[in-house]
């Protein structure tokens, strides 16, 4: 019998450096998710403030945007409806 077959079919592996890279991995990942949490909070306050300091609030400007929306909406159905039927030919 020769030395190969002794060995077995897969490759060795020393059990210290897979434990060491393991724990390396999990400490970068609880690190990386302890930067979201700070970075986040961060930017959420920062967002807050400003809409508070905001003159007219997100909501209602989005009221005001939207009513203006509808009106040209009906003014330039009204003013294509009332058109003479010559104008809307060369349109």
């Amino acid at each position: 019998m020769t030395t190969n077959q002794d060995r077995s079919g897969g490759p060795q592996f020393r059990s210290g450096p897979l434990i060491t890279g393991a724990a390396l991995v999990g400490a970068g990942v609880m690190l990386g998710l302890a930067g979201l949490a700070v970075g986040g909070s961060h930017l959420v306050t920062a967002i807050r403030r400003w809409v508070k300091e905001m003159e007219v609030p997100p909501s209602e400007l989005a009221r005001i945007k939207w009513s203006q929306a509808r009106a040209a909406y009906a003014a330039g159905a009204d003013a294509w409806q009332k058109a003479p039927v010559n104008q809307r030919a060369r349109a």
